[in-house]
């Protein structure tokens, strides 16, 4: 088993490449992230749970890693899926957690231009402009020392990024 950690910009398109590459390859699994978000926000597939039982399950111990960004809560279980390839949606902030939880875990740089990215943060309409501005302001990921780190422009169409993806992963497009 391989694992990837896939980080990038809000609006990269990271949850649509991990799915394209879990349902071109069966050998591709996605981690199931638990998030303080409401089920009908919809996006990801995730386990949505109140800030309650967020606290509940980190003071239970049940996270192998967790984080907070934008006023939500995210963890990554203990329990991965068994695949050749594990994917997993991580918060650029936490890649020096990750590789120290997960030995050997490659870094996945997805990214697209920044017109590409505003237009795509206002077309979910989650944020107002100041918003956008804010998350386009951010850098590149720092990744841990070592880490091997791989970057895909998905700014193009999502076939050639797809390609880019499975071909990262060592799944052959």
């Amino acid at each position: 088993m391989r694992l990837f950690a896939v980080v990038g910009p809000s609006g990269a398109g990271k949850d649509t490449l991990m799915a394209a590459a879990a349902a071109a390859r069966p050998g591709v699994a996605l981690v199931r992230r638990v998030i303080t978000r409401p089920a009908e926000a919809g996006g990801e597939d995730f386990e949505p749970v109140t800030p309650a039982e967020f606290a509940r399950r980190k003071a239970a111990g049940a996270f192998a890693l967790d984080w907070t960004a934008h006023g939500l809560s995210y963890a990554i279980p203990h329990a991965l899926p068994q695949a050749e390839a594990v994917l997993m949606n991580l918060s650029r902030r936490i890649l020096d957690d990750a590789a120290r939880v997960f030995p050997g875990i490659a870094i996945l740089n997805v990214t697209a231009r920044p017109e590409v990215l505003a237009a795509r943060l206002a077309a979910r309409g989650r944020e107002d402009a100041a918003g956008i501005a804010a998350r386009l302001d951010r850098g590149a990921p720092q990744a841990p020392c070592g880490a091997e780190v791989t970057t895909i422009d998905n700014s193009g169409p999502l076939a050639d990024a797809t390609a880019a993806f499975l071909a990262a992963i060592g799944q052959t497009p």
